[in-house]
C-alpha cells in the first residue's frame, strides 16, 4: 500500500514528548523564476450593513492593504460628483498598485442597517466622508470632509496614493487635535 506523499513540503514537525511542544527543525521553500505577485485595487460592493462593513475590514486587515471608504448616502448631490472621480482613479488609473494595493468600497449611510450607529462608531460627522482604514482601525487623522478637496483630481491622486504606501501598518488614532477630540468636532492640526 502506498502513502500519499506531499510534492511540497513547507516544515517538518517532530513532536518532543517530554517538553509536550512542537521543535521545527527546518523549513524548505517553494523556488519560482516568476516575479512577486503585485496585488491589485479591489472594488467592493457599496456596504448597507455594519456586518459586510466588519468583513471587508477583516479582507483588508488580512491582506494587509488598506481600505478607503467613501461614506455616502442616496440624497446627497456632492457624493454623485465625487463617486466617478473616485472610481476612475482607483480603477482605470490603478492608484496605489505600486504600493500594494487598496480595497475601496461606498459605506450607504441611509441604508437602515448600517445607520448612525457605525456613522458615530467611526466619527462621520458629515456626508461624504473619506476614511481609509489600516489594520482595521480607522485613520481619523487622514479623514477627509471637505467636499472642494475630494474634488480635486490630484490632491485625491495623492491621497491615494499615499494611503496605499502607508499599507496595512497600525496606527492612525491621531494626536490631540486628530484623534478623538478632532473627528468628534472637527479640528485639524495646523
Amino acid at each position: 500500500m502506498m502513502r500519499p506523499t506531499c510534492r511540497r513540503p513547507y516544515s517538518f514537525l517532530i513532536l518532543n514528548p517530554k517538553a509536550s511542544f512542537l521543535l521545527k527543525l527546518h523549513s524548505i521553500r517553494a523556488f519560482t523564476a516568476s516575479p512577486p505577485r503585485r496585488l491589485k485595487n479591489r472594488v467592493y460592493n457599496p456596504v448597507r450593513s455594519e456586518s459586510e462593513l466588519t468583513t471587508l475590514l477583516q479582507l483588508s486587515t488580512t491582506n494587509k492593504t488598506p481600505l478607503i471608504t467613501f461614506w455616502t448616502a442616496s440624497w446627497c448631490p456632492s457624493c454623485r460628483t465625487i463617486r466617478p472621480v473616485l472610481a476612475d482613479l482607483i480603477e482605470r488609473d490603478a492608484l496605489g498598485e505600486a504600493h500594494g494595493g487598496v480595497g475601496y468600497a461606498e459605506i450607504e449611510m441611509d441604508s437602515p442597517d448600517i445607520g448612525a450607529l457605525a456613522g458615530n462608531k467611526y466619527f462621520i460627522t458629515s456626508i461624504p466622508t473619506l476614511l481609509a482604514f489600516r489594520s482595521g482601525e480607522p485613520a481619523l487623522d487622514t479623514k477627509i470632509t471637505s467636499v472642494d478637496e475630494m474634488k480635486d483630481r490630484e490632491f485625491m491622486r495623492l491621497w491615494i496614493e499615499d494611503e496605499a504606501r502607508r499599507g496595512g501598518e497600525r496606527g492612525g488614532g491621531g494626536g490631540v487635535t486628530t484623534g478623538f477630540l478632532g473627528a468628534l468636532f472637527g479640528m485639524k492640526e495646523k
